[in-house]
């Protein structure tokens, strides 16, 4: 066996401190942690955040234009009678749903809903799938 030498030993580590991490914001607004702190008598910070759990809702916003123009701003298209009675009749005569058509064309069965009803703003690309799948020409002239 080998043997040791008797020589003074020493340390060649040098020591490690390590230190609390300071708490997060989160932690120091959990009731808990509050309560603790009063219990201990350490000082506690209240802020009432601006407009907090108040139902009052902000005036209207007025635009300068139309405040310069002086009238309402115009509504926006609808979808016309004709074109909701053409998508009713073909879905009709294709033995679709309006859930069905909402499928083929990759759409919500809402946005179906809305155009039969005449609710909807027409959007050229919805339409376009429509008249692929129910092959009924809904945009433009019919004569053309």
């Amino acid at each position: 066996m080998p043997s040791r030498n008797p020589g003074v030993i020493t340390q060649d580590w040098e020591p490690v401190v390590i230190h609390k991490s300071r708490p997060k914001g989160q932690d120091l607004r959990d009731p808990k942690a509050v309560n603790q702190a009063l219990r201990s008598g350490a000082p506690i910070q209240t802020i009432k955040k601006f407009d907090a759990g108040s139902n009052k809702k902000a005036a209207p916003v007025v635009s300068v234009k139309k405040l310069e123009e002086g009238t309402e701003p115009a509504a926006l298209d609808r979808v016309s009678s004709d074109v909701r009675q053409a998508i009713q009749k073909a879905r009709l005569a294709k033995k679709l749903s309006q859930a069905d058509l909402a499928k083929r064309i990759n759409e919500r069965p809402q946005v179906v809903q809305e155009y039969e009803n005449g609710k909807a703003v027409p959007n050229q690309a919805v339409l376009s799938k429509m008249e692929r799948v129910l092959e009924v020409k809904l945009r433009g002239k019919v004569g053309k």
